[in-house]
């Protein structure tokens, strides 16, 4: 953006306030640093909260020759006071074994100090040999001044063992690990969970893992330290433990005689709680309510049958008070009683037996239950 303000510093202040969103945000005037090339950098003071320290950068360009400033850039840039972030710790470096899954791989750099190059039998014989050369070499000279030849003779290396230690190591492998990695896993596996220092160690009354059975040393220049644990029953089954490590399943402790007598503890009472528990009717006395209940039943039923009952008798004509004298002449009319009516009536006394009948033999079914309920 060109422009021909003459105050550059009002020109760097609009464009702060511009970056800021806020003219709040943007303070004082701090100082300006000229670089080549008519580069100016202006700082202001940042009044933002959580940015103490922190300045307003704007950079402008200033055209000599067209006497125009031209804005570059504009940031916020921490101060020797502000507060700042840790420092960036590379993911490789802040990375822990713990934080890795099974299925987790960071790979290994070629220049990882924990490796060295590994070694053939052919390239180890040939060095050996150079040495014993040179070893010999310096005897000579030696015995010539007046030397010792013979104690200078067990520096030399046979060539035999050297074969039988790359074989046995197998360090014809690409890489093996350095005398750096094995100090440190040394280190690491001594001061670790199956080293001397663990709980484990302090509660096995001196029974350590050199003296154990199942101790498998490990080859090499760690053998003199660990080894590996082979009891099934141990909490260290198949991992390396240190030869001063300890367990409770060493192959020297017996297994405790079995004991004949049986111990009975006494029961435990919890008197200092209660527990509320909700009651589900009154399951002890279930027969007694049967009978309750049976017994409001048939009580019901009886009172609703006597009820009809006398109903019924009210309904129905004295027939001791009809005489021969007493039917008039109109009933030998010859005229007959309307169907209708006769079927009506004999509708309605069929359901009230229907009904009276039922009503008895649910009594009866009732007495039924009472009488077994009683007799069981």
């Amino acid at each position: 953006m060109a422009t021909s303000e003459f105050d550059p510093i009002a020109l760097a202040r609009a464009e702060a306030i511009d970056t800021a969103h806020e003219p709040e945000d943007v303070g004082e005037f701090v100082t300006s640093e000229a670089h080549d090339d008519g580069v100016t950098d202006f700082r202001f003071e940042a009044l933002m909260k959580g940015y103490e320290g922190w300045q307003w950068s704007v950079t402008l360009y200033h055209d000599v020759e067209l006497d125009h400033w031209t804005i570059d850039e504009s940031s916020l840039i921490p101060t020797d006071k502000a507060l700042l972030p840790p420092k960036w710790v590379p993911w490789k470096d802040r990375l822990l074994p713990s934080d890795l899954s099974v299925t987790d791989s960071i790979g290994t750099p070629e220049d990882d100090e924990r490796l060295d190059d590994g070694i053939g039998i052919d390239e180890a014989v040939s060095r050996t040999e150079e040495l014993n050369a040179e070893q010999q070499a310096v005897e000579t000279v030696q015995a010539q001044e007046g030397g010792s030849p013979d104690e200078q003779a067990d520096a030399l290396t046979a060539v035999e063992d050297v074969v039988e230690a790359v074989e046995e190591l197998d360090l014809s492998r690409r890489h093996v690990l350095s005398e750096l990695g094995q100090t440190q896993t040394a280190q690491r596996w001594y001061e670790g969970p199956h080293g001397p220092k663990s709980l484990s160690t302090k509660t096995a009354d001196g029974n350590l893992c050199s003296t154990c059975g199942f101790f498998i040393p490990l080859a090499g220049s760690l053998k003199t330290m660990f080894g590996v644990c082979a009891n099934r029953w141990s909490p260290d089954d198949g991992k390396v433990v240190s030869v001063d490590h300890g367990c409770g399943e060493h192959s020297e402790i017996r297994p405790p005689e079995p004991s004949r007598m049986w111990v009975q503890t006494k029961p435990a009472y919890d008197d200092l709680h209660i527990d509320v528990v909700a009651q589900h009717g009154r399951d002890e006395r279930k027969d007694e309510e049967l009978l309750e209940s049976l017994d409001e039943v048939d009580a019901e039923s009886l009172a609703g049958l006597k009820q009809k009952a006398l109903d019924m008798d009210d309904d129905m004509p004295d027939t001791s008070s009809f005489g021969i004298g007493s039917v008039s002449p109109q009933d030998f009319s010859g005229e007959e009683p309307e169907a209708d009516s006769t079927v009506e009536r004999s509708a309605a006394t069929e359901v009230c037996e229907d009904e009276d009948a039922e009503q008895i033999d649910s009594m009866c079914a009732s007495e039924t239950v009472i009488a077994e309920e009683a007799g069981e």
